[in-house]
């Protein structure tokens, strides 16, 4: 009895012992085998999800719209503050001065027309015509003597021209340059003997070229041509319609040998 006893103690203490090992066992890391891994890192977002989320650098974060880029072709150019070309007509009368004034009255009609070609806003060329009655003095009809003539100036200048603004309303120009001078006159009713010493006064009518009037020829009819110089200043202002009045005061002076054409017109005119 007390030998069946022993040997059941004897196989419970061998299961237990068994039982007790392959517990150590299990919780034990067998030999040559890895550590466990770790547990896997927090998953990074892809690059095209990342992209997706962030807001678009060129989208506006305030909520607004973003403002809509005009192509170049609908910008429209800045307008030019000038024209190309300029035009002008005026009316008014003429100044003499030196051999001119001594036998020209004072107060002859004068037409002028123009036109200009603008490289900007302040630089032109301008070219004239201008024509000018030229009517002798009482004085000088004696001397030649006769009892009435026709004279004219038939005048062509080419200048450069500068514009000066002030404002939007008032302006002005200066111009200086050549010109070509054409004088054309006629006496009616002379008495005067061909072959008759030259005086001061058919000298400046071109009918002298010696120390007397010539035997032959028309010196009643006078053609004198003469290059020369013209300048002038001038007084602008613009009407609502764009139109521009001006009032011109111009000096010109041509000479041809010892003859000298002396001209000082002032016209008022329009300009647009």
């Amino acid at each position: 009895m007390i030998g069946k006893f022993a040997t059941a103690s004897a196989l419970t203490l061998l299961i237990l012992t068994i039982l007790w090992g392959a517990l150590g066992f299990a919780q034990t890391t067998p030999p040559g085998q890895p550590a466990a891994a770790p547990p896997p890192a927090a998953q990074q977002p892809a690059p095209d999800q990342s992209a997706a989320q962030q807001p678009s650098a060129q989208q506006p974060t305030s909520g607004q719209e973003p403002a809509e880029e005009i192509p170049l072709s609908r910008r429209k150019a800045k307008p030019k503050d000038y024209k190309n070309w300029t035009f002008d007509v005026g009316l008014g009368a003429s100044l003499e001065s030196g051999a001119t004034y001594t036998f020209v009255r004072q107060g002859g009609g004068v037409a002028t027309a123009g036109v200009a070609r603008n490289a900007n806003k302040y630089l032109g060329l301008r070219a004239d015509f201008i024509f000018a009655n030229l009517p002798l003095r009482d004085s000088a009809l004696q001397v030649a003597p006769a009892t009435g003539d026709n004279n004219n100036l038939y005048a062509l200048t080419l200048d450069p021209i500068i514009n000066i603004p002030v404002n939007k309303v008032y302006g002005g120009y200066i111009l200086f340059g050549g010109g070509f001078y054409h004088r054309a006159g006629s006496l009616s009713g002379d008495n005067t003997v061909p072959g008759s010493g030259c005086t001061p006064f058919w000298i400046w009518w071109g009918a002298c070229r010696g120390v007397s009037i010539p035997v032959s020829g028309d010196f009643v009819n006078s053609t004198v041509n003469a290059y020369g110089y013209n300048l002038g200043a001038c007084v602008t202002r613009k009407m609502p319609s764009g139109v521009e009045i001006y009032a011109e005061f111009r000096l010109m002076h041509g000479k041809n040998s010892n003859v000298t054409t002396d001209v000082r017109p002032i016209t008022i005119g329009v300009r647009w």
